[in-house]
């Protein structure tokens, strides 16, 4: 049997790794895979063209907010794709902030930001630092981020982080790990970039550096038995207190799923209400090996 294919098995018949939702503290809508730009390793393959996932409405985020509250579930996460591209973007923003919800948005920053600048200031405005924009930035040198995210977009996303930064919006920067470089180099290139375009950011609280997730390498299953050798917790991970909510393209209504790394995997279907969505989650997947076990990561983290 090959890797990852048996839900409760793995390969070699080990019992496979699996984690409990213990309290949904962030809860991920995914905007639309339909996006400005197509970079070459986008774990969910957004591009101009793919619609795999559709723009979900205002209406449809707002049905699933009144299942929870604020109280209850804190933080609202919203990915795409790029999600001001969604022609609904600013009534969600509205909708989950109006409703208590502090809203992290995830967003390249590549020209998208402009029709939205007055709206953005608006919001800013009442709700303050309720309202979170994670920018991209692939690397802090011009030419490895443009490797990745195609010519001409390294200095239109500076760009539209200082008019942001300038603004009082509240942003931070997600990048990637790269072989071969320490955090404390990413750490010193990305300061010393921000700090060269007027950006005055702290990079202890304003930088998250995502490992980088390779196509193709060979990845070990998770089982139960990895928790005690790798001294890692189920409770750590994602799926323990995060869930994503995505409106595949035809059908009539939304669906939900562990996190926002497994988007078009028809296995981790949880159901259509958060309800539903309470049951374990086997880790029958590559990226919970790669991004979340062995790379310690979580999307709706600030380091």
């Amino acid at each position: 049997m090959k890797k990852f294919q048996d839900m409760t098995t793995t390969a070699d018949g080990s019992e496979r790794a699996s984690v409990t939702l213990n309290k949904l503290k962030t809860l991920w809508f995914n905007t639309g895979t339909l996006c400005n730009l197509e970079c070459k390793n986008c774990y969910i393959e957004s591009s101009p063209k793919n619609d795999r996932l559709v723009y979900i409405t205002a209406d449809e985020v707002k049905a699933y907010l009144l299942e929870t509250n604020s109280e209850t579930t804190p933080s609202i996460g919203l990915t795409g794709g790029e999600p001001f591209l969604n022609p609904h973007i600013i009534s969600i923003l509205e909708c989950c902030l109006e409703l208590g919800h502090e809203v992290l948005v995830l967003t390249n920053a590549n020209r998208v930001l402009k029709k939205h600048q007055e709206d953005l200031l608006r919001l800013n405005k009442t709700y303050g630092d309720k309202l979170k924009l994670r920018i991209s930035l692939d690397h802090f040198t011009k030419e490895v981020h443009e490797q990745e995210r195609g010519r001409n977009t390294f200095d239109r996303t500076i760009e539209q982080t200082r008019w942001l930064y300038d603004h009082g919006l509240d942003i931070s920067i997600a990048s990637r790990s790269l072989k071969g470089e320490s955090a404390e180099e990413a750490s010193t290139g990305h300061a010393q970039l921000l700090e060269r375009n007027g950006i005055n950011l702290d990079i202890e609280t304003k930088l998250v550096v995502f490992p980088e997730m390779l196509s193709g390498r060979d990845l070990p299953e998770i089982t139960t038995k990895c928790w005690s050798i790798l001294n890692k917790s189920p409770n750590d991970q994602m799926c323990a207190t995060e869930r994503m909510v995505v409106k595949r393209k035809g059908d009539t209504t939304p669906v939900v799923m562990p996190c926002t790394l497994l988007a078009y995997d028809e296995q981790f279907i949880l159901g259509n209400t958060l309800k539903d969505s309470e049951r374990k989650v086997y880790l029958n997947h590559k990226f919970c090996a790669e991004f979340c076990v062995l790379g310690g990561a979580s999307c709706s983290s600030t380091k």
